[in-house]
């Protein structure tokens, strides 16, 4: 496949998919109501025609069969009104829907994953055409006698449109008119000449894709050129004369004009009026008082063009989507900028000038510059969580009716922003756990509610919210929480407790909920009870620099919170030196810095030193000790204490000193260091300094846990 049908590939994927997300949360919104309105149809018209004209452009059959006939049955509804639906013809109309986008979206992701699309999606869509057929038999007295009044209808039109003709006097300029613009040897009244962007490519199919619009819309027209559905050829001349559609009345051809306003990729059109049509002079005779406006008119200004003529269509668009991958090679080069801005300000060679005032100044300038580029970079990556969230109304939906429970999603924060890679990687956690709220959270029935009282209706709330550098989800419910003596027995019963039972906290119970292969259903079921759930969104999250934390009250309800960073392409670090070394702790997991005398330390039981701060008791992890750094700092009073804080661990850091704050590029570490489990040691990266030197970037909650497996 050559680079231009790779990009329209990725653009159809772009624009299905947002279709299908719309078209889902209108779904949900709709059964919600009980009810759709007339935007509704018209929405879900217009999303199906868009799938099924795109869809067509690529030749995927089996998703333009489905959409189209999921187009003809809204088209039907659109028609007749909302009136020709009962209750229980919508409620099946839902469900349709429902698996009808589920069918769409199984599609479009075997074409995401280059694997061949279903021959045969008959099932679908006579299940579809019978519906229609059902719920047009009740319609079928009333629409027999509406075709009969449409005739006379278009008659009086076409008679009035023929009387208010070009007058004899204009006929001659505007034939002229016709002859410059090339128009078709037709008998028809009305020409609407078309030119599509220039470069857009494929001209013939999209000639086709229009013609099938105006079709749906139950216009009557022709088109020049005839073959552009099975001739290649006619691109060339669409692209030289552009491309005609033919009217016989301005009322239709008008109609056109407002469809074509909507659509992309069109440049220009204009409206001829044929005054070579035969009957035109008749017309006139017949109806002379209703052709006397237009004889004045062309008279007055008859080299003036009609008032669509020659209509620049406006720019319709004011976002454009870009491959994410552009994105990351432009993060890479702004990565790169900051860096070398760092060694250029800090260079021994500027340093030893001796006039540096208007080179200080020009720097602090250069630095205010790269921070708004790197600022606005980063934002062009930001997404809000509000796709994510909006998925789980289905999944909720879908439990909801199979699981025969009465549950609420409410969404708190979804327009919360993150980097669009995180935005990607949560996905799964957050259906993980809003799937164990549905099946093991929300009691089984209402009377159960009732008896512990609380609501009929469970409720699910799914929350976002900012930090300084991280964004905080939760996904609570108000179901039957967790019994902790019921975790314990299930731990014991699998091997994974590491201390007698008495011994674990409340919150070291929780904990093992996300140990792998742990689960507290004892059937398993569509949903869980297998084992993979909790800890594969444990594993996720931390993969993306998040935490995950639990909290419970048995017979109150669950909340699971997620922290992840913003982002992870570029932190504000504190550097900090250890001997000769040089390591960066991200800003955000410090809360505070401070010198301390001998007799403050204390000592546990194990001999492991612990500091008193802010009356709580914190352990303190020595780096040199840790990572066997030489260092003349050893005494607690020569060095500094770096109080740092990540998911429930907070502890003190002894280190030689502090070297300041600086805005550092995360680097990956090198694949091959992988085998030594390096990640697992306290590190999550490096970072380039302004002198070259690499500076190891120190995963705060990792670290805590090497410190405490090596004591």
């Amino acid at each position: 496949m050559d680079n231009g049908m790779d990009n329209m590939l990725d653009m159809y994927l772009f624009e299905t998919n947002s279709l299908l997300e719309q078209l889902d949360e209108l779904l949900i919104e709709a059964e919600k109501a009980g009810d759709f309105t007339v935007d509704d149809v018209n929405e879900i018209f217009r999303i199906m025609h868009t799938v099924k004209g795109s869809s067509a452009m690529m030749e995927f059959s089996s998703l333009m069969q489905i959409a189209h006939h999921i187009e003809d049955l809204f088209f039907f509804i659109r028609e007749n009104g909302l009136e020709s639906l009962d209750s229980s013809h919508k409620s099946i109309l839902f469900d349709l829907m429902f698996r009808s986008t589920d069918m769409l979206r199984a599609e479009v992701s075997k074409v995401e994953n280059n694997e061949p699309l279903s021959d045969n999606v008959d099932n679908l869509t006579q299940e579809i055409n019978s519906f229609l057929k059902k719920i047009s038999k009740d319609n079928a007295q009333q629409g027999e006698k509406e075709p009969g009044v449409k005739p006379s209808v278009q008659k009086e039109e076409t008679e009035i449109l023929k009387s208010s003709a070009p007058a004899v006097q204009a006929v001659n300029l505007d034939e002229i008119r016709m002859d410059l613009a090339e128009c078709p040897d037709d008998n028809a009244a009305f020409f609407l000449r078309l030119f599509f962007d220039e470069g857009c490519g494929m001209e013939n199919l999209r000639a086709f894709m229009l013609i099938s619009t105006l079709k749906e819309s139950g216009l009557e027209f022709g088109y020049y050129p005839h073959d552009v559905e099975t001739n290649s050829q006619s691109c060339a001349t669409i692209i030289e004369k552009g491309f005609f559609l033919t009217f016989e009345s301005r009322k239709d051809a008008e109609s056109a004009i407002s469809l074509i306003n909507n659509l992309n990729n069109i440049r220009s059109y204009e409206l001829i009026e044929n005054v070579r049509v035969k009957n035109a002079a008749a017309a006139e005779v017949q109806n002379p008082s209703t052709a006397s406006p237009a004889v004045r008119e062309n008279t007055a200004a008859p080299s003036a063009p009609a008032p669509s003529t020659g209509h620049q269509t406006p720019n319709k668009q004011n976002l454009i989507s870009v491959n994410l991958t552009k994105l990351d090679n432009l993060v890479a080069i702004v990565g790169e900028i900051v860096i070398t801005e760092s060694m250029v300000t800090s260079s021994p060679e500027i340093q030893n000038l001796k006039n540096l005032d208007s080179f200080l100044k020009a720097t602090r300038q250069l630095r205010k510059l790269t921070d708004d580029l790197q600022d606005i970079v980063m934002s062009l990556r930001m997404v809000p969580v509000s796709g994510v969230f909006q998925k789980m109304n289905r999944i909720v939906r879908d439990m909801k009716q199979k699981l025969k429970k009465d549950v609420r999603l409410t969404i708190i924060g979804e327009n919360t922003e993150v980097d669009k890679s995180i935005v990607d990687s949560i996905g799964d956690p957050i259906m993980h756990i809003v799937r164990n709220s549905m099946d093991h959270g929300i009691e089984d029935t209402a009377e159960e509610r009732i008896a512990a009282g609380k609501d009929p209706q469970g409720e699910i709330t799914l929350s976002a919210s900012h930090t300084t550098n991280e964004v905080i989800i939760s996904i609570k419910d108000d179901g039957r929480g967790v019994d902790p003596a019921g975790v314990l027995a299930k731990a014991k019963k699998n091997g994974i407790l590491t201390k007698p039972e008495s011994e674990y906290t409340q919150k070291e119970i929780l904990a093992l909920l996300l140990a792998p292969g742990f689960s507290t259903n004892e059937v398993v079921t569509e949903f869980s009870g297998r084992g993979v759930g909790m800890d594969v969104v444990k594993k996720n999250v931390e993969t993306i620099g998040g935490t995950v934390t639990i909290t419970s009250e048995l017979g109150k309800g669950m909340c699971t919170t997620l922290k992840i960073p913003l982002t992870m392409a570029i932190v504000d670090g504190m550097e900090i030196a250890v001997g000769k070394s040089v390591f960066t702790i991200p800003i955000a997991n410090i809360r505070q810095s401070f010198k301390v005398k001998n007799e403050e330390v204390i000592y546990d039981t194990e001999g492991n030193e612990i500091i008193k701060c802010m009356n709580q008791f914190y352990p303190i992890i020595r780096i040199h000790s840790l990572y066997n750094i030489e260092t003349e700092i050893t005494n607690i009073e020569d060095g500094i204490l770096v109080w740092v804080e990540s998911g429930d661990k907070s502890y003190c850091l002894f280190v030689d000193d502090l070297l300041g704050e600086q805005q550092v590029v995360v680097k990956p570490l090198p694949v091959y260091l992988n085998s030594f489990n390096i990640k697992d040691s306290g590190i999550s990266g490096c970072t380039i300094l302004g002198d070259g030197n690499i500076s190891i970037i120190l995963d705060v909650l990792n670290l805590y846990a090497a410190a405490h497996n090596q004591y």
